[in-house]
């Protein structure tokens, strides 16, 4: 496999460095905005239910399991955190999906020096938010039946162990898929091919994935994890992924 998933972690902190630059400042701040409102709201509901969850989940360990119920606890905190997180995602980045393409559009321009097609204004990406909700739309119908292939693991007796695993895996690989998608759609880039040129590059994609997957589950570092997440994408597309043709299907 190709890639290192340090250089993954490492443009997730270079995405971070990214939001502070001058020239890109007023495109980082209605994703800010956006993801902001929707963690901080969402949190707060459901900080309400976490415990009632915790125990609900817990319900499921038959009695002969309960001596290792203290191992299986920090399982299911993880299993939690990473279903929750990754759905607030999901809202927060449909709701910001012109606004993040706008974001990778200048993150590109600012890397590289060149000039890349697409929106010029806040208002034209405003504009193109029916395209932007059918490209999410695709990535939940792709998302959809890997996660009940998961949800059908978690209820398999000792199987079911491995579920906070798969569903980090899962949130993480689709955290790449999230984001990458921007600079690469700005491109054309199909869908197909998109997931084809992320694939070729496994162990970075993997890291970026991860890291951007556990910033969710950071507190405070969630509210500025989506903005940073596309510069850090759009850097790892311009350096490693953009190339004249579409490498071929694996």
């Amino acid at each position: 496999m190709k890639g290192n998933p340090v250089t993954g972690f490492n443009y997730l902190i270079e995405g971070f460095k990214l939001i502070t630059q001058s020239g890109l400042r007023l495109f980082v701040l209605i994703p800010l905005a956006i993801n902001s409102v929707i963690f901080s709201v969402l949190i707060t509901l459901t900080i309400a239910q976490f415990s009632g969850w915790i125990e609900a989940a817990m319900e499921w360990v038959p009695d002969w399991l309960s001596f290792i119920r203290w191992v299986l606890w920090p399982l299911v905190l993880i299993l939690i955190l990473t279903v929750v997180m990754y759905t607030f995602s999901v809202i927060a980045n449909i709701l910001a999906s012109p606004f993040n393409a706008l974001l990778a559009e200048k993150t590109e321009e600012f890397l590289t020096g060149k000039e890349v097609p697409g929106f010029e204004t806040i208002g034209q990406a405003l504009l193109s938010f029916p395209k932007s909700i059918g490209r999410e739309l695709a990535k939940l119908i792709y998302y959809i039946p890997l996660a009940l292939l998961v949800l059908i693991i978690s209820f398999i007796p000792l199987i079911n162990a491995l579920a906070p695993m798969l569903w980090f895996l899962l949130g993480s690989w689709m955290m790449v898929i999230q984001y990458c998608d921007y600079p690469m759609d700005n491109h054309q880039v199909s869908f197909r091919d998109m997931k084809q040129r992320i694939k070729l590059m496994r162990l970075t994609s993997a890291g970026f994935g991860a890291s951007v997957m556990v910033g969710t589950m950071i507190p405070l570092v969630n509210l500025i994890i989506m903005p940073a997440a596309v510069c850090g994408a759009t850097a790892y597309w311009a350096r490693e992924m953009k190339k004249d043709t579409a490498p071929a299907a694996l």
